[in-house]
């Protein structure tokens, strides 16, 4: 997807962030603002990594499983004038899905990441980029850096 047609779509999934709950649609409110967390980390990883979401796609798409699952549960479970709920481990059921699907299940994905992140990204790898970096940026014309000639000046001012 183009980076413009991400930004605009996540524009839209603002706007309807704002405008569900406005007009009462709290259920279709959760899922936009599901999608629009999704949306800013796939933005994000493609902005950092170039067009693709490599290697973000198992922790774009694992958050999507959890807010679905985790959403569906709660709006099926949960409802405002229940006042008796069924107990799992000493917490009401949309509790406990609330907890574990929204709040526990990234946490932990988040943290497996910046473990198994660390491991590729050592320093040798970080190094190796950085230089990669720098050999670009010297060979490129830079629109506002001065140029670099290969010819040498008269230092000491002797006009001949």
């Amino acid at each position: 997807m183009p980076r413009n047609a991400l930004m605009g779509a996540i524009g839209l999934l603002a706007a309807a962030a704002l405008v569900a709950p406005s007009i009462g649609l709290y259920r279709v409110f959760s899922y936009v603002a599901a999608a629009f967390i999704l949306a800013v980390v796939a933005s994000a990883s493609i902005e950092h990594r170039g067009s693709s979401l490599e290697p973000y796609t198992g922790l774009v798409a694992g958050l999507a499983g959890t807010f679905v699952v985790g959403l569906t549960g709660i709006w099926l479970l949960w409802s405002p004038g229940v006042t008796n709920y069924a107990y799992v481990l000493g917490v009401p059921r949309p509790t406990l899905v609330y907890f574990a699907l929204l709040w526990l299940a990234p946490a932990l994905a988040s943290i497996y990441y910046s473990l198994v992140f660390d491991r590729i990204g050592s320093e040798e790898i970080v190094d190796e980029i950085i230089a990669d970096a720098r050999d670009h940026q010297q060979r490129a014309a830079l629109p506002l850096a001065p140029q670099r000639s290969d010819r040498t000046t008269d230092v000491e001012g002797d006009d001949d």
